[in-house]
């Protein structure tokens, strides 16, 4: 064990989940050009305030005028996320000076090469103007980086061999099922907001009117789009957010039941039940969180609380998965 690299990483899994939920914050309030320029913002390291940078700001950057509000979230979420890339250099600096078992140091380097990686999705959502697969794995990448972080505090604390490990050994297919549909699911909410489609039905569980309306899946499942184009707002016709918006939900109806059922399973056992019963209250929150989304036109607080309830569901679902690769004592 190793404590001052266990407190290191609980500290940047605080700030990588703060990350997440700011980030959502910046992407929902479309700030995500409120800088159109990479790192800075309109070529300075903060953003401009005074009349005479706005001025100047506005000459260099005609088709993107500086609205303050949309600038100064945009830096704040930079100036964490890069809070977050010197932390994961100390985790770094710490696991590999000190005597830390070779899977930790693997760890420790296989996040610091993710967060640089994430760090040029962050960069290419601003130059490419937020091309829908690019602020996707953005969204993908920042969750990684999250799984990452616990996965390394779990293991610098958590024993190797553990009184309950047997338990959740026995259920680890359904566990790693239940991850992989869940992760699928976050990236069709990313794909789902990329593309602007998350107001295009507002009614549940039909969409205007209908059961299912017509679709467009091969246009709405489309990654690699036309590079230059500036994607705020969204260019797909209805049918194509439609096909999205629709999709989405089919996947977490699928997710509820599996996961649910998981959640059951582990609550069945004396010592999985605590477990089993955070995994199914977040599960649930999840849920009525994304319904609200449609019945109340996707609200900003309701919108990013989803997306933090997806990263906090993500957590829920890694700890069974952590434990059940632990030996039973």
């Amino acid at each position: 064990m190793n404590p001052g690299l266990h407190r290191l990483a609980i500290v940047a899994v605080f700030i990588a989940f703060v990350v997440i939920v700011l980030g959502a914050y910046v992407r929902l309030s479309h700030a995500g050009l409120g800088c159109p320029d990479w790192p800075g913002c309109y070529g300075q390291l903060t953003w401009p305030t005074q009349a005479e940078e706005i001025v100047q700001a506005n000459e260099a950057f005609p088709e993107r005028p500086v609205e303050s509000g949309k600038a100064w979230r945009e830096m704040v979420h930079r100036y964490l996320a890069g809070a977050l890339v010197l932390l994961v250099l100390a985790i770094n600096f710490i696991a590999w000076k000190s005597e830390s078992p070779s899977r930790t140091r693997l760890l420790a380097g296989g996040l610091l090469a993710l967060i640089l990686f994430q760090a040029a999705l962050g960069m290419w959502t601003v130059t490419l103007k937020l091309l829908p697969v690019v602020v996707m794995a953005h969204l993908l990448g920042g969750l990684a980086t999250f799984s990452l972080l616990l996965w390394l505090a779990w293991s610098v604390r958590v024993p190797a061999v553990t009184a309950t490990a047997g338990v959740y050994r026995s259920l680890r297919p359904m566990i790693i099922a239940g991850l992989l549909f869940l992760v699928a699911q976050i990236a069709l909410g990313g794909w789902t907001s990329a593309n602007y489609s998350a107001l295009v039905c507002t009614e549940f569980p039909g969409c205007q009117g209908e059961l299912w309306p017509e679709s467009n899946f091969r246009d709405g499942f489309t990654l690699f789009r036309e590079i230059g184009v500036d994607y705020e707002g969204g260019v797909l016709d209805y049918s194509s957010r439609v096909a999205i918006h629709m999709t989405h939900r089919l996947g977490a109806l699928v997710v509820f039941i599996l996961i649910g059922a998981l959640s059951i399973l582990l609550m069945k056992k004396p010592a999985s039940r605590k477990n089993g019963a955070i995994l199914g209250a977040v599960l649930l929150a999840q849920v009525a969180l994304g319904i609200q989304n449609v019945v109340l036109h996707l609200p900003l607080a309701n919108a990013v609380a989803h997306n933090g309830m997806a990263a906090l569901l993500l957590a829920a679902m890694l700890w069974p998965l952590y434990l059940s690769g632990r030996k039973a004592q």
